[in-house]
């Protein structure tokens, strides 16, 4: 199953992150090693917000994710909140459904 981890930063965060970004990248790293996180990044204009997309076998993986994150545990990231989403398109969809 995919899953969508939300992120929003606190005011600033551009600034509040230098401190924790390496930290930050290499725990997002080891988690794409594992295979659990295949894409993250902050959005832009303005960049107030993250996403991270996940595949595994259980959203609490994606919230120990979260909770083990530098960036929630120095207070980069005020507000995070995990959504399964359901991909049916593509060769990396988890449920393809092709048109009959």
């Amino acid at each position: 199953m995919h899953y969508i981890l939300f992120y929003r930063f606190v005011k600033d965060s551009k600034t509040v992150k230098l401190p924790f970004r390496n930290d930050h990248l290499k725990f997002a790293w080891n988690a794409n090693a594992r295979g659990e996180l295949i894409l993250g990044g902050a959005l832009g204009n303005p960049e107030d917000e993250a996403m991270l997309l996940f595949k595994a076998d259980s959203p609490d993986i994606v919230a120990d994710f979260a909770r083990n994150d530098p960036y929630v545990i120095n207070g980069v990231v005020a507000e995070w909140r995990v959504r399964p989403w359901t991909t049916v398109v593509g060769e990396d969809a988890c449920t393809i459904i092709r048109p009959t």
